[in-house]
C-alpha cells in the first residue's frame, strides 16, 4: 500500500511548496522508491487553461493533454516522470464532478454538501495514484495558505485522512517562512507559531517544518519553534535560499528531511541516495566555462513563471553546453523597425516565445526579420514558428497580406489558419490542440541531426496550424518543412537551410526538458549561439589586431 506526505504552507504564498515537495520526492526517488507528485489547487476554475498568465504564471501542458499547474512542470523536471491529468485537481473540477453526480442522481436524494460529498471527492482524489499500484509514496501538495477560505475543503480532507488511514502510512509536511527583521537584526518565529496554530485548529498537526529563511536557523531558534509547534527540533528543517533551484535536493538531503519523513512513515528498508548525475549537472551549471545571451521575445515578460518550462530548459541546455546562459527579456510590444537593431544588439541567439492574441505580434514579426537578416540564430517554440512564417512571407515571398486568422480573420494571404477540427469549437476550456502527438522528420534535415531520429513525439497547444495550401509556394523559395504529423500532414517544423541556425517549431519542447533529459532543441540551439558568440569575438580580435598594425 502506498503512503502519503501531504504538503502545506503558511504565512504567505510562493515560499516554494512544489520546489520543496519535488526535492524530496527526488531524494526520495534516488534511495530506490517509486515517487509521484500531485498538486491540488483550491481555485474555481477547472483547469488553469483560460487563465491569463499574469494570473498564474504558465500552463503545463502534460503527455495526456491535461492543461496543469507550473508546478507540475518543476515535478517532471526534477524526477524525469511524466505526470498527467491524476496530478492536478481543483477546486473547479472537484464540484464539477460532484455536481455532475448529482444531477445523475448518485447521491440516492440527500442533500449534498461540503461534508462528506466534497471532502470525499478530494480525498479519492488524493488517494486515486496510490491505488494504481505503481507507486510507493505519492506527495500532495495543498495549493494556496493555510488559513485561505478555498483551501479548507483540502484541509479538512487531510485531517478526514489522518484519522482514517494507520498513522504510519500519513506524513504532514508544513513549509513556513521565517522573516529576517534587519532594523532589529533577528529572526522571528511567531508567524510560523501562528501558522501551525492554525493549521492545528482544523485537526491537522504538522509531523515537519520546513522553514524559508534568508538566515540560518541556530539551534536555539529551532529548539523554540519545535516547543512551540510541538514537533522534533530534528524535524524543524532550514531552507535558505538557494541560487538555484537544482540546490534544493542537496540542501534537504543536509537536513535529513528524507530521513525524517522515512521514520514517520516507518519505512526502514532503504539505501543511500544515488545522486551522482545530479551533482555532475549541478557542477556544471556553476562552473560554466563561457556564456551567451540569448534574447526572449515575449509579451508577458513582466511575470517570469509565464516562461517558466522556457527559462528552465536554458538552465538545462546551458549545464550541457557547460555554457552560462544569460537571458534578456524583449517586450515584444516595444519592438519597431526602427529600434530593433538597438533592441537585439549584443544578443548570441533569439527565442520568439508562444502566446496568444494580437498584442505585440508585429514586434514579434520585425525580431524574426532581424534575426534571419543577420544570420542570428534563431528559435521560434509555437506562436513564435508562426511569427517566422508570416515574416518570410511578407519580406521573402512578397506575401504583403500574410498574416495568421488568429490576428485577422479577413488576410488576404492567411498562411496561418485554425484547425479545421477547431472550426467549431465553442467553449475555451481544454479544447486546444493538446498533449503528446508524434511527429515525422525529414532525413538530412537540421531537425533530423537535432533529434538523431525521424520520429519523435512532442507536446502541444494551439488551435492554429501552417496553411498548407502555401507549401510549395514556401518550399520552392527555400524553406524546408522538416517536421510533419504523419497523420494529418499538420507542418510541425520549419527551418531556413542557407541560415547558420533557424527553427521554428509548431509544438512546445521546453515541456519535456529535465535537468537529466535536455530538451534535444534547446541544447543545439544553445551550442549555435556559443559557436556565434566565438565567431564575433574572433572577428573582434581580428579587428583589434588590424587597427594596432
Amino acid at each position: 500500500m502506498a503512503k502519503y506526505i501531504f504538503v502545506t504552507g503558511g504565512v504567505t504564498s510562493s515560499l516554494g511548496k512544489g520546489i520543496i515537495a519535488a526535492s524530496l520526492a527526488k531524494l526520495l526517488q534516488a534511495r530506490g522508491f517509486r515517487v509521484t507528485i500531485q498538486k491540488l489547487d483550491p481555485y474555481i476554475n477547472v483547469d488553469p487553461g483560460t487563465l491569463n498568465p499574469y494570473e498564474h504564471g504558465e500552463c503545463y501542458v502534460t503527455e495526456d493533454g491535461a492543461e496543469t499547474d507550473l508546478d507540475l512542470g518543476h515535478y517532471e523536471r526534477f524526477l524525469n516522470i511524466f505526470t498527467s491529468q491524476s496530478n492536478n485537481v481543483t477546486t473547479g473540477r472537484i464540484y464539477q464532478h460532484v455536481i455532475n453526480r448529482e444531477r445523475e442522481g448518485a447521491y440516492l436524494g440527500k442533500t449534498v454538501q461540503v461534508v462528506p460529498h466534497i471532502t470525499d471527492e478530494i480525498k479519492r482524489r488524493m488517494l486515486l495514484l496510490g491505488k494504481e499500484g505503481k507507486f510507493d509514496i505519492v506527495i500532495t501538495e495543498i495549493g494556496g495558505t493555510v488559513g485561505d477560505i478555498e483551501s479548507l475543503p483540502f484541509i479538512e480532507a487531510v485531517r478526514q485522512l489522518q484519522w482514517e488511514l494507520p498513522e504510519e502510512d500519513v506524513a504532514v509536511i508544513h513549509l513556513t517562512l521565517i522573516p529576517y527583521l534587519r532594523a532589529a537584526k533577528e529572526l522571528k518565529t511567531k508567524p510560523t507559531q501562528h501558522s501551525v496554530k492554525m493549521l492545528s485548529e482544523t485537526g491537522v498537526h504538522p509531523d515537519v517544518i520546513v522553514c524559508r529563511t534568508e538566515e540560518p536557523l541556530s539551534n536555539d531558534i529551532k529548539r523554540k519553534i519545535a516547543l512551540f509547534c510541538n514537533v522534533k527540533t530534528e524535524a524543524v528543517i532550514e531552507a535558505m535560499d538557494a541560487s538555484t533551484i537544482y540546490e534544493v535536493p542537496l540542501m534537504m538531503l543536509r537536513e535529513k528531511l528524507d530521513l525524517i519523513c522515512m521514520r514517520k512513515l516507518n519505512i526502514t528498508a532503504y539505501k543511500e541516495p544515488e545522486l551522482e548525475k545530479w551533482k555532475g549537472f549541478l557542477d556544471k551549471l556553476k562552473y560554466p566555462k563561457s556564456k551567451v545571451t540569448i534574447g526572449l521575445i515575449g509579451k508577458y515578460i513582466e511575470l517570469q513563471d509565464a516562461y517558466k518550462s522556457i527559462l528552465e530548459s536554458f538552465v538545462h541546455a546551458g549545464a550541457m553546453n557547460e555554457v552560462k546562459v544569460q537571458v534578456v527579456n524583449v517586450h515584444s510590444e516595444y519592438i519597431t523597425p526602427e529600434n530593433v537593431g538597438e533592441k537585439l544588439d549584443g544578443l548570441d541567439g533569439l527565442l520568439v516565445a508562444p502566446g496568444f492574441g494580437l498584442r505585440g505580434i508585429e514586434g514579434k514579426i520585425v525580431a524574426v526579420q532581424y534575426a534571419r537578416e543577420n544570420g542570428l540564430p534563431f528559435f521560434g517554440i509555437c506562436l513564435g514558428m508562426q511569427m517566422a512564417v508570416i515574416e518570410y512571407g511578407r519580406n521573402v515571398l512578397g506575401l504583403t497580406g500574410a498574416h495568421s486568422t488568429e490576428m485577422d480573420a479577413n488576410a488576404p494571404d492567411p498562411v496561418i489558419s485554425i484547425m479545421e477540427e477547431q472550426k467549431k469549437v465553442t467553449q475555451f476550456g481544454g479544447t486546444m490542440r493538446l498533449g503528446a502527438y508524434p511527429c515525422a522528420i525529414k532525413e538530412g534535415s537540421l531537425a533530423h541531426r537535432i533529434y538523431g531520429s525521424t520520429e519523435i513525439s512532442e507536446r502541444h497547444r494551439h488551435r492554429y496550424e501552417f496553411n498548407n495550401q502555401y507549401l510549395s509556394k514556401y518550399e520552392e523559395s527555400g524553406v524546408v518543412f522538416s517536421g510533419s504529423n504523419p497523420e494529418t500532414g499538420l507542418v510541425e517544423i520549419m527551418e531556413i537551410p542557407s541560415h547558420p541556425f533557424f527553427i521554428g517549431v509548431q509544438y512546445h519542447p521546453e515541456l519535456k526538458s529535465t535537468v537529466e533529459s535536455p530538451a534535444p532543441l534547446f541544447v543545439h540551439f544553445i551550442a549555435a549561439a556559443r559557436s556565434y558568440n566565438d565567431q564575433k569575438s574572433i572577428l573582434k580580435n581580428t579587428v583589434l589586431q588590424s587597427e594596432a598594425i
